[in-house]
């Protein structure tokens, strides 16, 4: 008896999962990909507003998977610990059960999943989604097709998508408080989407008033980021980080006789956008 295979691909709203859905949906067009979003309910605006770009561009259905509660239960539910690196409990309980719990009545039948994911070929040594279930089965498409970090913003910007306009001032996708974020994108939380900026300092709050002693970025809680000293500071240390990149970028330019003359563009986010213990189920 032949087995029900369900081919699905996850979109974090990120560039790299957004390609990935282009990608398969020109060159194997063969599959009948579902595509789906893990939506907390604490994304950014500008991650909606794309994944609606891409569902036009795919003229295909994006399923808006929610959790089980929201942040807040979850919050209440681990001591009012802030989520961090070290202890990831947002993806656990508002991205992966999610999506298991979206699977579930599939894998109930002996559906063979197959989820399809945006590791790329220059990062192929990553880790991603290990399913526990062995009806659950990951492919790495652009590992495949030797699909590097270049061919991706190729695919976006001839499919007419571009990037997200959080990219003006985020390094990647997730949700608007996510602990992996820079300081200076935190500081472009609070110029861009100062709603989601006083939520964030709130859930410090939260965690402070029940005796946690974790803030969203270690030893400095966000009342002391927003101080216009400090800004100044993050401001000034990112522009000089830029530079940095610049001078190293155009020095390996220079190295190349085809290039010389050439002058190296470096997109401000897009530069720093690779963190490799970042969350791929949140960030891809």
């Amino acid at each position: 008896m032949t087995k029900n295979v369900r081919h699905v691909l996850g979109l974090s709203g990120g560039k790299d999962s957004a390609a990935l859905a282009v990608h398969m949906d020109k060159n194997y067009p063969e599959i009948n990909v579902e595509y789906f979003f893990t939506d907390t309910g604490y994304e950014l605006k500008e991650t909606y507003d794309y994944l609606n770009k891409l569902k036009t561009r795919l003229n295909r259905p994006i399923h808006y998977i929610n959790p089980r509660n929201s942040f807040d239960y979850f919050l209440k539910k681990y001591n009012n610990f802030l989520p961090s690196q070290t202890a990831r409990w947002c993806t656990i309980e508002m991205k992966l059960r999610s999506f298991e719990d979206w699977i579930k009545p599939s894998l109930v039948k002996g559906d063979e999943i197959i989820t399809y994911v945006g590791i790329r070929f220059d990062e192929r040594g990553r880790v991603g989604y290990k399913p526990s279930n062995p009806l659950i089965k990951a492919k790495f498409p652009f590992v495949d097709d030797h699909i590097n970090k270049e061919n991706v913003l190729e695919i976006l910007e001839s499919s007419g998508l571009g990037l997200p306009d959080y990219y003006k001032w985020r390094s990647r996708s997730g949700c608007t408080f996510c602990f992996f974020q820079r300081q200076i994108e935190w500081v472009g939380l609070m110029e861009q989407h100062p709603e989601a900026w006083e939520y964030a300092k709130s859930l410090e709050k939260t965690a402070k008033d029940n005796q946690s002693p974790f803030t969203w970025i270690k030893d400095k809680p966000l009342t002391e980021l927003e101080k216009p000293e400090n800004i100044a500071k993050i401001k000034a240390h990112h522009a000089k980080t830029l530079e940095k990149l610049k001078a190293k970028s155009q020095s390996k330019l220079e190295e190349n006789p085809f290039l010389q003359g050439e002058k190296v563009e470096i997109s401000d986010n897009l530069a720093q956008d690779d963190v490799s213990s970042s969350c791929l189920i949140c960030h891809k």
